[in-house]
């Protein structure tokens, strides 16, 4: 062998060896190859899941929507840029006489000289890929510009369709948006290529700029100019959606005096003289100076500052301080009427009420529903309960904060706290955390759990009505197995072969083959190579555990679901499960929004949604999010067993979802398709209230001289049950609102208002969130400022500062060894003044969960009752309620529509056994109504009153069903106060 280290080796120089090349060329290739794959399973993998949830029509109308904008505004860009690039370099003048400037940039010249086409070519291409990819991300603004739906409403300044200014301005803003870009790139790029080929010189004698760079120029700065007036003619619809600041809105919106007497003269005067400046710049090639141009331009300049600057500042100085109220005054009241309008507050109904300091047995029988369903169960403190008793299994876990729903028919609806079963992967234990079992054993939860929200047991625990693995109870037989739900963050792989684990039972565990219809198939290789990049698990691509049949099922949790099938709602915080038709299901509601409602105030979506449980639930949206129009338009469901996606247009009249619904057809179904099973479970959406109550803090006032005062602001307390320091959040109660038109109470989100600076209460504000003709209704209890009643803080206050309540406090803490916490603190309007209660619970050293102790009743400012049962605490606050009258109680169950006789006694009728049964234990309602009257306990009161309604029902029922008149108890029989049994 040669020697390679002596003094005579030389190393082989020279290019790599054909051996090389190809080894390099190979692994080049197939780097790119896996570049582009990667890029391409993103692609794919969201194609396949739209499909798998019969969605594809959103996916699709998505890209070609994102494609065509790419394409089209790319190629304008590019073309447009390319094509004034050509044209500089074929106006270049002949460079016989060489200065000492164009000598330096000769050898650039050179260097371009062999790549100029290529040049062109690549320039034009990334100018347009990135006008391109800008383009695309305007894809809504494009659906909605083609898609408009009128709204029938008209501005009040320049009498045009709320649709223009909500779909078609924000289109024509970003044309002319593009085109200034398009047009100052090209101007740019035309300077650099006349400097560089002679066009323009900046040094030596004689013309700066050829005749032929001087007219390109002159043309394209006359463009530019020209779309200056375009955009001041723009300005002047803009003022109708321009926000600032003003008595206290930040997000102030619409014109005031200065600018429909300043700002909209001036935007016209300088779209006219725009106009006048740019014909200058397109005379300039045929006059061949620079000169009336240039002045054109400086008069436009100087009329834009002395006209649209110094003018209104002069007007706002000299015309409306001294006289701010009567000029604004009627800019005022549009912007109070936009608003109202905008956020579905226009019809809110606003009464007087004066609480009492004490109240009678008349007064609070109208009531009695209300006291009877005051909710004891406070969702957010009782999870870890919930948690403790029917957690069943280390790996099944339920949300921190638990919903409220209804269940039952009619009179015998009940308010109740309901939360899944669902799947927590970190209660695994550790030896069995691996790759299989997290994502093909342990794939689902099980089950509903629901508890009596009015009700605890003699342990201060909730009364369950659904309980126990697998759960059993009132709400009937249903799919248990929840693949879908708000804890469900990861991926699993389902079907096929794979038995996963059901629960675990003495025996061993309970094995089951799921077979939802959801899911992506990973029968084929390329899908799976697919879903092995996108989840950065290469196991996919060989793991003998994926047989035929199985499926990936991934993005699980209910509101990401529904944000992807419809990228166009803004979904609400706080899904809830609904069992219906032996279904579990997620509801959730969708809003539709705009920020272009003209002369409507914005507000900030994720400032004004966050209180006291933000970090429990999550915000709507972000910070970011501004808007001046709200509507709760879509009710959405999730199967939790199937992960199927179903849209109901909820308001029928709203143009925002008609122009969504043009858009994307097909993927909205009518109201009339909700299932009349589903229809009870549906309720008003907090996001939407905690959005009106903001507004109606300041827009409550409907006089534009009041409101200039700004004397009646209201804000929403701070809960004093929280360390968060942040609102109050909206609570959903039974509860019948003191109105002559309001019979009977009924399923509402309620909240409280304070005055601006105090912390006596302002108002009470309640919405009706029961599905029905009243649905949306809101009404607002207005106290008076100088009644001195106390807002939730002062009750707080109150509550604590009494010494028997605070001695008691000391006892249940046990020197330090249990923790209290303060249930949620309710408001309610009752006998003709307002009762506060708080349930209180303890939390003993060393135990896992609250129980409920203690109920704090507040009526009027000093009755304070704290005591071990709700019953207790109202009788002591109503300790001093008069009986002595006789008058029948409001309550009285409602005379059916089926003819019937008023005389009949309870016990007369048909002698089908189900209508004895009914009217027998309408008997006993009216006996323990009696009872509970002499009692003074009105909780019971209330329930009886509840049980005598669905009883009455009850044997309607049974008559209609049976073809005869219904037999019903005499009002007579009905108690009344004071009343001998």
């Amino acid at each position: 062998m040669p020697d390679r280290s002596g003094p005579g080796f030389r190393p082989r120089v020279g290019p790599p060896s054909r051996r090389t090349r190809v080894l390099l060329l190979t692994v080049g290739v197939l780097a790119v190859l896996f570049l582009l794959f990667v890029m391409f399973a993103g692609f794919w993998t969201d194609w396949l899941w739209f499909k798998s949830v019969s969605y594809s029509s959103v996916f699709t109308t998505q890209l070609w929507t994102k494609v065509g904008l790419f394409a089209v505004v790319g190629l304008l860009m590019a073309l447009f840029v390319g094509a004034n690039i050509w044209l500089a370099h074929r106006l270049r003048p002949p460079l016989s006489a060489m200065s000492v400037e164009q000598q330096s940039l000769d050898r650039y010249r050179s260097g371009i000289a062999p790549f100029k086409r290529w040049a062109l070519i690549g320039v034009s291409l990334v100018v347009g890929l990135i006008a391109g990819a800008a383009a695309s991300g305007q894809w809504r603004t494009w659906l909605l510009f083609t898609n408009g739906t009128s709204f029938g409403v008209k501005d009040s300044q320049f009498n045009l369709d709320v649709s223009f200014y909500a779909f078609e301005l924000p289109f024509y803003e970003f044309v002319l948006g593009f085109a200034f870009s398009a047009v100052i790139v090209a101007l740019l790029a035309s300077v650099l290529v006349h400097y560089l080929y002679g066009g323009l010189r900046l040094q030596g004698p004689g013309r700066r700029a050829s005749v032929g760079a001087q007219g390109h120029l002159a043309v394209l700065l006359g463009v530019f100019v020209l779309l200056k007036a375009a955009a001041y003619w723009l300005d002047r619809y803009a003022l109708a959606v321009k926000t600032g600041s003003y008595k206290g809105v930040d997000g102030w919106t619409g014109l005031r005096y200065v600018d429909a007497n300043a700002f909209l003269p001036a935007k016209t005067i300088l779209f006219f003289v725009a106009v006048i400046c740019a014909v200058m710049f397109f005379l300039t090639p045929l006059r061949r100076t620079w000169v009336p141009a240039l002045i054109g331009f400086g008069l436009m300049a100087l009329s834009a500052v002395l006209i649209g600057g110094v003018y209104p500042a002069i007007v706002q100085q000299f015309q409306v301080k001294p006289n701010e109220q009567a000029k604004e005054t009627p800019y005022i009241q549009k912007n109070i009427d936009a608003t109202r309008q905008a956020y579905g507050i226009a019809d809110s109904q606003t009464q007087p009420y004066t609480p009492k300091a004490s109240t009678t047995a008349d007064a609070l029988k109208p009531d009695a529903q209300t006291i009877a369903d005051i909710r004891l169960l406070d969702p957010n403190v009782v999870s870890p309960t919930f948690q403790s008793i029917e957690q069943q299994r280390s790996y099944y876990a339920f949300p921190s904060t638990l919903d409220v729903d209804r269940y039952g028919n009619g009179a015998a609806a009940q308010d109740t706290v309901i939360g899944l079963r669902e799947l927590d992967l970190s209660g695994v234990q550790g030896d069995k955390r691996n790759w299989i079992n997290d994502h093909f054993k342990f794939t689902h939860g099980y089950g509903a759990v629901a508890a009596k929200g009015n009700q605890v047991n003699d342990k201060g625990q909730p009364v369950f009505t659904e309980s126990s693995l697998p759960a059993t109870g009132s709400l009937g037989e249903y799919q248990q197995r929840i693949y879908y739900g708000e804890k469900t963050g990861t991926y699993s792989i389902v079907g096929g072969s794979n038995q996963e684990i059901d629960y675990t039972t003495d025996f061993g565990d309970k094995l089951y083959q799921y077979t939802g219809g959801s899911g992506v198939s990973l029968n084929n290789p390329f899908t799976r190579a697919a879903y092995a990049v996108k989840f950065a698990e290469p196991q996919i691509l060989y793991a003998g555990a994926i047989t035929d049949g199985a499926k990936v099922i991934y993005d699980r949790t209910p509101k990401e679901r529904v944000e992807k099938v419809a990228p166009w709602l803004s979904i609400d915080a706080d899904p809830y499960p609904v069992v219906q038709d032996g279904k579990l299901v997620w509801v959730l509601d969708g809003y539709t929004t705009s920020d272009g409602y003209p002369f409507a105030s914005k507000t900030t979506l994720g400032a004004v949604t966050k209180d006291s449980l933000t970090n429990q639930r999550g915000e709507l949206l972000t910070a970011a999010n501004k808007v001046n129009y709200i509507r709760n338009s879509v009710k959405a469901t999730v199967d939790a067993y199937t992960g199927e996606v179903t849209l109901y247009q909820w308001d029928d009249a709203d143009p925002v979802l008609k122009t969504w619904m043009k858009a994307f057809p097909d993927t909205v179904k009518p109201r009339a398709d909700i299932p009349s099973t589903l229809m009870p479970h549906l309720r008003y959406p907090q996001d939407m209230f905690k959005v009106q109550r903001e507004l109606l803090g300041q827009y409550h006032v409907t006089d534009a001289g009041s409101f200039f005062n700004g004397t009646d602001i209201w804000q929403i307390p701070v809960d004093p049950t929280s360390d968060t320091k942040q609102v109050q959040p909206p609570y959903y109660l039974t509860v019948r609102m003191p109105d002559p038109a309001v019979t009977s109470a009924s399923f509402s989100l309620t909240t409280t208002f304070v005055p601006s600076g105090r912390e006596n209460l302002a108002a009470f504000m309640a919405v009706s969130a029961d599905p029905g003709p009243e649905y949306g209704k809101i009404r607002i209890l207005k106290v008076p400022g100088d009644s001195k009643t106390l807002g939730p803080n002062l009750v707080q206050s109150q509550f604590n500062s009494r010494p028997e309540v605070a001695n008691q406090l000391t006892l249940l803490k046990s020197g330090g060894d249990s923790q209290l916490e303060y249930g949620n603190l309710l408001t309610l309007p009752v006998g003709g003044g307002l009762l506060n209660v708080e349930p209180v619970y303890v939390k003993g050293r060393g135990a896992k969960y609250p129980v409920l102790q203690k109920v704090l009743a507040v009526y009027g400012n000093d009755n304070v009752a704290f005591e071990n049962t709700l019953e207790e605490a109202l009788k002591k606050v109503f300790a001093g309620v008069s009986t002595g009258t006789t008058t029948p109680p409001a309550t009285t169950p409602t005379t059916p529509t089926t003819p019937t006789n008023p005389t009949t006694p309870p016990a007369a009728g048909s002698n089908d056994p189900v209508v004895q049964k009914a009217l027998q234990d309408a008997q006993k309602a009216i006996t323990d109504s009696q009872e509970a009257l002499k009692a003074g306990d009105w909780v019971k009161y209330g329930q009886a009153q509840k049980a005598l309604q669905d009883a009455v029902s009850a044997a309607i029922a049974a008559e209609q069903k049976a073809g005869a008149p219904a037999a019903s108890p005499s009002p007579a029989a009905t108690p009344s106060p004071g009343a001998t049994p």
